[in-house]
């Protein structure tokens, strides 16, 4: 039985098969799971990567062995399970904690079920755009290998988009590049095909789907707090006065957007365990984050992939612009680094330090990592979970600002 107490991460369950997490061990955590919170009945489903299914399986005989009742809802992306069990009154999903001795099964186990939530979750996503407004847009496609297809598949059937797909497929052994589209490399391929589409904008997802990027019609990858600035506008205008949720990553053009449009903008901190709890506590009608989970009220809080691609086509079609034309006020006016990662041996002094560099006159925030604000320019400086490692997202009002206090972050973050 492999089970690396490592995996269990601030914001999931996170390793790598099999030299930190088998078959067993998942069968250990749904097993705990359903010890833990005595659920009568849930849902299991997996993604395209080729150890899942043998995981799942697993899952399974643990969380029945526990006398839990399983929905099998198979290949799914990950806003699939949100939605069967929201949808069906379901008692939820899996939350791993350490484990510790092996529990025994239950008197009477539960039963496994295969259940298709595929046609139900399109209708949902569906009922959350008005797609008789959408324009014959050209979309160019890429779903990496990974979920997004299969989720796409009965939703594009019944809008008047042309797609130019690649890769919708789901294949866990990623032949054409891998899922992560917030890689330039990975993103380099649909740049390309955007540009040799003349007026298409394009769409691409990380592997389970609950990630969306997208790229303008000049080929120019979008920052995701770009992006929600211009989803807020658009939930705003069918929600008027709304709260918005925003990471501290973000430049200033998300919560500048939502002041104009009329809403309150509240910062939270960054993953999707905050950010989820946040909407709940602020009543939130949508969220976004830089690195492309993007969250909405209507579809019960929880993050999806595939509602802000609708959306975008959506607001694309109504404004009869085009996306990069949308894009061009908040890029001539909120220049940002993107994210820049830096190895550090001591993260707590690294942070000291920069507060006391950078600090003098400024709005100084800890709410995650260091947020430090100035007139006319901010930075935030995070640890990462996982490694010893400070992130930086820097904006300025002008490039040249912008390049010249990223250098100088730098050379202390570095120094």
């Amino acid at each position: 039985m492999t089970l690396d107490p490592a995996i269990f991460k601030a914001y999931d369950v996170r390793g790598t098969v099999p030299d930190q997490l088998d078959p067993d061990g998942a069968r250990r955590i749904a097993r705990a799971y359903v010890e833990a919170f005595r659920p009568k009945r849930i849902a299991i489903g997996h993604d395209m990567r080729l150890s899942s299914p043998e995981l799942a399986r697993a899952a399974i005989e643990g969380a029945t062995a526990g006398g839990a009742d399983v929905d099998v809802l198979g290949e799914i992306g990950t806003e699939m399970l949100y939605f069967a069990v929201a949808e069906n009154g379901l008692d939820g999903g899996v939350k791993a904690a350490a484990l510790g001795d092996p529990l025994p099964d239950a008197a009477a186990p539960g039963t496994a079920s295969p259940v298709d939530v595929l046609a139900a979750y399109a209708d949902k996503m569906l009922s959350l755009v008005d797609a008789a407004a959408m324009r014959d847009l050209e979309v160019v496609l890429d779903g990496g290998s990974g979920m997004a297809g299969t989720m796409l598949g009965p939703i594009l059937e019944r809008l008047p988009v042309r797609a130019v797909p690649f890769f919708l497929e789901p294949d866990g052994a990623f032949p054409d590049h891998q899922p992560n589209p917030l890689l330039e490399e990975n993103r380099a391929f649909i740049e390309g095909k955007v540009r040799e589409h003349p007026g298409a904008l394009g769409i691409a997802w990380d592997g389970d789907a609950d990630r969306c990027f997208f790229i303008d019609e000049d080929g120019e990858f979008v920052p995701g707090d770009f992006m929600t600035a211009l989803l807020a506008e658009e939930v705003l205008r069918l929600h008027p006065g709304a709260t918005i949720l925003y990471d501290v990553r973000a430049s200033r053009a998300v919560p500048d957007t939502v002041a104009r449009c009329g809403g309150t903008a509240e910062v939270s901190r960054v993953g999707h365990a905050f950010i989820k709890v946040a909407m709940r506590d602020t009543g939130g009608m949508f969220a976004g984050e830089v690195s492309g989970h993007y969250y909405f009220r209507e579809f019960y809080g929880v993050d999806t992939g595939i509602l802000p691609a609708l959306l975008v086509l959506q607001l694309v079609s109504r404004s009869g612009s085009r996306l990069a034309d949308l894009l061009a006020p908040l890029r001539e006016r909120y220049h940002i680094t993107g994210e820049i990662n830096s190895p550090v041996p001591d993260v707590a002094l690294k942070l000291q330090e920069l507060k006391d560099r950078f600090g003098g006159g400024a709005t100084i925030s800890h709410l995650d990592g260091i947020s430090i604000d100035h007139d006319t320019w901010r930075f935030n400086v995070r640890p990462s979970n996982t490694e010893p490692l400070l992130r930086l997202n820097l904006e300025a009002q002008s490039a040249a600002e912008m390049a010249e206090r990223r250098d100088e972050v730098l050379a202390v973050i570095r120094g």
